[in-house]
């Protein structure tokens, strides 16, 4: 039988094997059949990069997330996945939503099962690559748990947990962390460091929160109605104690002067 280290192992190596995917966007118009919301639109989010978007309601902020995400076609220009056009939905790009969309009548640890299973992986392969990440996110004790039974900060590392499981090449990710409390909020943007740190997988996150675009961005990309794209690159280390660095602190306020707060 396998120990805990050695299925974590494991999973982190099957994670390697699915390197990140470039994104890329040219002149593309998102939204609706006669309801444009986003315009001549040109994005390029690097392999392996975590990008965070942020801009005022209404904006296009989910709209390019699920044009991302294969659900919404492009109304004119070109959505492109490593140089060649965005195929429809695909198990190479996760979706995870602010709701943590857990089905209710499984376990954790079924609920993470689940994309391997569609996948097509053997009963135990299933159960060791889901108690590995389950382990992960700090889940153990709470594996044969039905969701209502656990917190919004637990259901939300569970949500996480099956997105990756997966082994994605890209996560898409709608406010995931918007209706948690400010603790749990930063405890979640500190495992989602965490986790992902390995995989290689491409992050498109977006949010709300100006502090937390920053905090987890390599680069941050400011939306708005009527307006192009402006991407920032976000200073480095990752280090919360780095807020007050004057490079961070002039990107917070150039940020919000573009947000118009």
């Amino acid at each position: 039988m396998s120990t805990s280290s050695e299925t974590l192992a494991d999973a982190s190596a099957q994670a390697q094997a699915a390197p990140g995917t470039r994104l890329t966007l040219r002149a593309a118009t998102l939204g609706r059949p006669g309801a444009p919301v986003l315009t001549h639109l040109d994005l390029d989010v690097a392999a392996g990069e975590i990008l965070t978007v942020v801009g005022p309601s209404g904006c296009g902020k989910s709209t390019l997330l699920r044009t991302l995400a294969g659900l919404l076609p492009a109304l004119a220009g070109s959505v492109e996945q490593d140089g060649k056009p965005l195929p429809g939905p695909s198990a190479d790009r996760a979706l995870v939503f602010q709701e943590d969309a857990l089905l209710p009548w499984r376990t954790l640890r079924a609920n993470l099962e689940l994309p391997l299973a569609i996948k097509g992986l053997p009963r135990a392969e299933r159960r060791a690559q889901a108690d590995s990440w389950l382990t992960r996110v700090g889940l153990t004790a709470q594996a044969r748990q039905l969701p209502h039974r656990v917190s919004g900060g637990q259901r939300q590392r569970a949500q996480l947990a099956r997105a990756l499981a997966g082994s994605p090449r890209a996560v898409l990710m709608d406010e995931p962390f918007g209706a948690l409390d400010a603790q749990t909020r930063a405890g979640m943007q500190e495992l989602l460091v965490e986790v992902l740190r390995g995989t290689g997988a491409t992050v498109v996150f977006v949010t709300h929160d100006v502090d937390e675009a920053l905090f987890l961005g390599d680069r941050v990309a400011l939306l708005g109605t009527g307006r192009p794209v402006s991407v920032r690159d976000v200073p480095r280390p990752r280090d919360r104690t780095a807020r007050h660095d004057p490079a961070r602190v002039a990107l917070r306020r150039d940020v919000l002067s573009s947000l118009g707060t």
